[in-house]
């Protein structure tokens, strides 16, 4: 008997029906389905997991926060349990016999250490036949057949670079997490969590804020010269910014009744605007983000579109295509769909050999699109493969070609200086709409011509200060830095957004990040060096050059000397935090005495305003118990106090009064009612 181990029950339907042509059928064992069929007379068991069956954690006598010191836990080896019992007990059942066994798991450390904990789990009470790998990157039944055909062994060195990986995060992410927590008095629901990857990358949103609160705008002036030959066109003078306002003045009242101006060079230069490389997970994450989708929307769309069999692997930082890839038969399935006209204008204008990027690994190739969806896409989804589908097309056509063309001109002795742009054969940017250049058309113009100056202008600005990241941006800079991997980095997003870390919209942090971070300013835990290394050791555990257990050693090691750093300041972290977490949670004034109204919790778990004032003023409102409350910096014009926006998901916000003795409180209450019943 074959049995073929899967990570998900939808690829265990999938790898099924490919193989056995849609002959499978499924058959539970207990609750767990199991898809059979027999070739050549030998019976097929395929099961999908739901992810890991083992959990590493510490033993529950470490459960309660209090009855041990975190940094006595960096020292305390975590165990494994098993997390998914009923497929556990239905893997016992099916290797009772002994069977030839075939993980077929996500190719990359988390799947292979995935398919490595089972096998280690069932090798206690059972042997088998044989033990094979199959690898692949789509679900197709090219893919499928080949991996099938041409098994290869388990990667234990990978396996163990996600179990390092898991180690190290569990350890570091729990003596950390409970000393903030502990230190600031928070924990249960409102704990604060810290992580070797979240904290600097939370860092660094943190500095941008920083460095946006400081900037200073400084003021600037431009001097533009509207002029006129068959079309209105702008020059602006070569020196871009004046910040002396008297030298653009004396300027600008020497040349503003200038009727000509005199053209004294003209260049023209064509271009070659190669496409853009392959996608690596990073860069589609990039590009997701300008379409509006969210890191953490992209990829999950992404990993359904996998599972339908639509796209390839979405997890790799290859850039460039195997030679293996059949490009041809892709161009082919896309012809008969919607990307018809697409695919012809790409085979028109094919370049010799498709876009390579910079970075090139062999576990899987780069994200393009394996087939055209049996259903038709709505929405993001649809997005997101149309981003897919057209990034493959864009790396097999030729360079666009453009022209740029610069012209100066002598207004009165200053210098000005205009540049137009055109696309002459679009070729790539015809397929791929989302990076194109606005053409800037000029009409002729020779040397020596006299051009009709319409007006001139000066205008007074500002500087700007540093944009903010967005989640493309801000997932770039972390693989710069080599914070997180191409499979977590969008999940660190979030979950410095669920901790309450950070919004979204604009991507900044809260006062409590801000507080957290500024606490621990000077200690490693917030410097990406750190984390990187530890990166760079994982590495080397899945190229066989170092092991996993020294590089938890080595972890340790680290861990304990943030620790001696964090210990020292243990009251002014307290202090902070507690400073950040009332700003945090002010949402108005006190309109009996004037101190600061927050948002409190009762030790029931209820929530509520009081007064900051208190005990002197038990000033108290009640608040919804469902929804985000948002501050609105609004007073009710009846009994003046706060008005606040409740946000509750999948609900429009509604604004109340939280004085509920107010007249407009009945209005509130029925609304609440609501709220509460839906």
């Amino acid at each position: 008997m074959k049995l073929v181990i899967c990570e998900k029950n939808i690829a265990a339907r999938k790898i099924s029906a490919i193989l056995s042509d849609g002959k499978s059928k499924q058959k539970n064992v207990g609750t767990i389905p199991v898809y059979e069929f027999e070739q050549d007379g030998e019976p097929w068991k395929i099961i999908g997991l739901k992810g890991h069956i083992l959990n590493t954690d510490y033993p529950k006598a470490y459960n309660v926060w209090w009855n041990i010191a975190p940094r006595k836990l960096i020292d305390i080896p975590p165990e494994k349990k098993i997390s998914e019992r009923g497929i556990a007990k239905a893997l016992q059942s099916l290797v009772e016999k002994n069977p030839f066994v075939i993980v077929a798991t996500d190719f990359d450390r988390e799947g292979e250490l995935i398919g490595v904990e089972v096998i280690e789990y069932l090798k206690k009470k059972n042997k088998f036949s044989d033990i094979k790998r199959a690898k692949f990157s789509a679900f197709t039944k090219t893919e499928i057949f080949d991996a099938f055909n041409n098994f290869t062994e388990l990667d234990y060195n990978l396996s163990s670079a996600g179990e390092s990986r898991q180690l190290i995060d569990l350890i570091w992410g729990v003596v950390l997490t409970r000393f903030i927590s502990l230190t600031a008095n928070k924990t249960g629901k409102e704990y604060l969590s810290i992580g070797r990857v979240q904290s600097p990358t939370l860092a660094l949103l943190v500095q941008k804020e920083k460095e946006i609160l400081a900037f200073k705008s400084k003021p600037f002036w431009t001097l533009t010269a509207q002029l006129h030959k068959e079309l209105l066109f702008d020059a602006k003078h070569e020196k871009d910014k004046f910040w002396d306002k008297k030298e653009v003045t004396d300027i600008y009242e020497r040349i503003s009744d200038a009727s000509d101006a005199v053209v004294k060079n003209v260049k023209k230069v064509q271009n070659k605007e190669i496409p853009p490389p392959p996608f690596s997970t990073t860069t589609f994450l990039q590009a997701a983000s300008y379409l509006k989708i969210s890191a953490t929307q992209a990829m999950k769309l992404a990993e359904e579109l996998y599972m339908d069999g639509a796209v390839s692997y979405p997890r790799t930082d290859n850039t460039v295509y195997p030679k293996s890839l059949d490009i041809h038969e892709i161009l082919q399935k896309l012809k008969k769909s919607s990307f018809k006209d697409d695919v012809e204008t790409v085979l028109n204008h094919k370049r010799n050999n498709p876009v390579r990027g910079k970075k090139q690994t062999t576990d899987h190739p780069p994200i393009h699109p394996v087939s055209v969806p049996n259903i038709e896409l709505v929405g993001p989804k649809k997005k997101v493969y149309e981003l897919i589908v057209r990034r493959f097309l864009a790396t097999l056509t030729e360079d666009a070609i453009s022209e740029t063309i610069h012209v100066s001109f002598d207004i009165e002795k200053e210098v000005f200086k205009t540049r137009g742009y055109r696309l002459i054969e679009p070729n790539w940017k015809a397929v791929y709409p989302y990076i194109m250049s606005k053409e800037t058309l000029l009409p002729p113009l020779n040397k020596n011509e006299q051009i009709n100056i319409k007006k001139i202008k000066m205008k007074e600005d500002e500087t700007k200060p540093p944009k903010r990241y967005s989640q493309g941006s801000l997932i770039s800079k972390m693989e710069q830095l080599s914070l997180g991997t191409k499979s977590t980095r969008h999940e660190i997003i979030n979950k410095l957004f669920q901790r309450k870390y950070i919004t979204l919209s604009p991507l900044g942090p809260t006062p409590l990040a801000i507080a957290v971070i500024d606490s621990m300013n000077d200690c490693d835990v917030v410097k990406s060096k750190m984390t990187a290394e530890l990166e760079k050791d994982m590495d080397l555990i899945a190229e066989g050059k170092k092991t996993l257990e020294e590089t938890v050693k080595e972890s340790r090691i680290m861990l304990t000397k943030v620790m001696d750093e964090l210990e020292k300041d243990k009251q002014t972290i307290k202090e902070n935090i507690k400073k950040a977490d009332d700003k945090q949670n002010m949402i108005g004034i006190c309109p009996l005495c004037g101190k600061n109204l927050l948002i409190r919790k009762s030790r029931r778990g209820k929530r509520f305003v009081g007064c900051q004032g208190y005990p002197s003023c038990k000033n108290t409102y009640p608040l919804p118990q469902r929804g985000v409350i948002k501050k609105l910096d609004e007073t009710c014009e009846v009994c003046k106090a706060p008005i606040v926006e409740v946000l509750t998901k999948g609900k429009k916000p509604w604004r109340i009064c939280i004085n509920m003795d107010c007249p407009t409180s009945k209005t509130n209450e029925k609304k609440e009612d609501k709220e509460q019943k839906d």
